[in-house]
């Protein structure tokens, strides 16, 4: 049974839910689903090598390895004299027991079992008379190779990054949270990609009730597609009208793993090399997966420097504009005359300035991320020289406009997260017109509403202003901007509510 869309149509329900393919669990059935299909194959098989026992054999070129299929599958089953001289009924319980050199052996009732298995890399074997076939695991293990992570590179840690592979992923976990604790189950989430989805956390530790949301949020996702992260962010998460991320991820298998002792829960879908890690918070997003290979004084220093520099990145354009318009007394004299003659032969307002440059910035920025790599610096550069100084000497904007956006930009580089870093970029836009508009009233204004709409925000029931909103008041030591030693740390973070609440004695 369906349900009842908004305008009264009947959607039907999820794949999983209902019967794909209706009739008889036949080789004519199985040919009809992948008709027009090329890279459909079937032989047929000479049980034992008798002429009178034959079996059809189907397979999809390209999801199985083909050695695996000859070598372990087929000789295995044309050259065993037991099955030569066995009844239908004991070849057919031989071949489940045992006779092939494969894996996995599974009996297909239905026809959707059958075809998936297909699918998935597997050979299926008709075996008539017998209302059943089998299915041989030789799924071909092509994938890319783990590398370097390139989003969040490595200098005193681990240098292997997740893959495509969803296995090749959770391998890469296992080998590191070696505890039979760490379960893995998981859900088949989209109409037409049918794609794993892992949920991961450790027993005993992660908070039972975050852990049955999560699985609870991923399987009520019913879509066609699961290609992009878009499509399982935005159907997980509590709220998607913000610009700030509320879902987590990493590709660096210790950060993720670190992330499960933490007490969060982890997510995988095959073929996206990311692991997400729920709920995000603001401080996992400052936290980077060098802060715990340096020195705790080190690590500290710099993690205060970027909390300085979003500040910096957020407030300094909207300042600016604030202080040339409204209170130039704020500006030291000097500076304010330098300003004043940059500004004289300029033909634009300030904000426009700052706006503008703002703008282009972003423009360069885009550009130079779309772009294949060396065409892609070409633009950065040309967009540099154009955006700067040949926009100064045309006296299209003014020095300091520049310095001020320059600095602007590369601060909000400092944040580990791009996805939090591009929403700042945006409110940075209207703290600047708030700015022009109001003043430091203004810009005081715009950052109270920054501040109460992040209050706001909830990631799986955690606060999303963590470690600087704690839940119910309670605060354990180690877990906000100071990163402390690492012997001083007893707990995990209280607002996670982790069921072992002690991390070491």
């Amino acid at each position: 049974m369906g349900w009842i869309g908004p305008k009264g149509e009947e959607i039907p329900p999820h794949p999983r839910q209902e019967t794909r393919f209706e009739g008889e669990l036949t080789a004519d059935y199985i040919r009809y689903i992948f008709r027009d299909c090329v890279d459909f194959e079937e032989r047929e098989v000479l049980i034992g090598g008798d002429p009178e026992k034959k079996i059809t054999a189907f397979s999809i070129s390209g999801q199985i390895r083909p050695e695996r299929m000859s070598d372990y599958v087929l000789r295995p089953l044309t050259t065993n004299p037991l099955l030569r001289e066995a009844s239908p009924e004991a070849a057919f319980r031989m071949m489940v027991e045992g006779v092939v050199y494969t894996r996995s052996v599974k009996v297909c009732t239905t026809l959707d079992q059958a075809a998936f298995a297909l699918v998935d890399g597997s050979v299926v074997f008709d075996f008539p008379g017998q209302g059943k076939m089998i299915s041989y695991w030789a799924v071909t293990e092509e994938k890319r190779t783990v590398r370097d992570p390139e989003n969040e590179p490595s200098i005193k840690g681990a240098k292997d990054s997740f893959v495509e592979s969803l296995r090749t992923n959770t391998s890469l976990v296992r080998r590191r949270l070696r505890a039979p604790e760490l379960k893995i189950s998981e859900v088949i989430a989209g109409r037409q990609s049918v794609t794993p989805v892992d949920i991961l956390y450790l027993d005993g530790i992660a908070n039972p009730d975050l852990v049955a949301e999560v699985k609870r949020r991923v399987e009520r996702i019913d879509t066609d597609e699961l290609f992009q992260t878009a499509a399982v962010e935005e159907l997980i998460v509590d709220e998607v009208n913000t610009a700030f991320p509320m879902a987590a991820y990493t590709q660096r298998p210790d950060r993720f793993c670190a992330g499960l002792v933490e007490g969060r829960v982890g997510l995988m879908i095959d073929g996206i090399p990311l692991g997400y890690l729920l709920p995000g918070t603001v401080g996992f997003f400052f936290r980077t997966g060098q802060d715990r290979s340096q020195n705790w004084i080190a690590a500290s220093c710099l993690a205060v420097l970027r909390y300085l520099c979003m500040l910096g990145s957020v407030f300094l354009p909207a300042w600016y504009v604030a202080a040339v318009n409204f209170r130039p007394e704020m500006i030291p004299a000097r500076l304010a005359w330098s300003i004043s003659e940059a500004k004289t032969n300029v033909p634009f307002s300030t904000v426009f300035e700052v706006l503008i440059l703002l703008l282009a910035f972003e423009v360069v920025q885009e550009a130079g991320l779309r772009l294949p790599g060396p065409i892609g610096q070409t633009v950065s550069i040309l967009g540099g020289l154009v955006v700067g100084s040949a926009a100064v000497e045309a006296q299209i904007v003014s020095p300091v406009v520049l310095i001020v956006v320059a600095i602007a930009g590369i601060s909000g580089y400092t944040i580990p997260s791009q996805e939090f870093s591009a929403a700042l970029r945006i409110w940075r836009f209207g703290l600047v017109i708030a700015a022009s508009i109001g003043g430091l009233f203004g810009v005081t204004a715009a950052a109270a509403v920054l501040v109460g709409r992040l209050a706001q925000l909830e990631s799986f029931g955690t606060p999303y202003l963590t470690p600087f909103a704690a839940a119910g008041g309670e605060r354990k030591r180690g877990h906000g901007v100071i990163r402390w030693p690492l012997a001083w740390v007893k707990f995990r973070e209280s607002a996670l509510r982790t069921q072992n609440k002690r991390r070491q004695v």
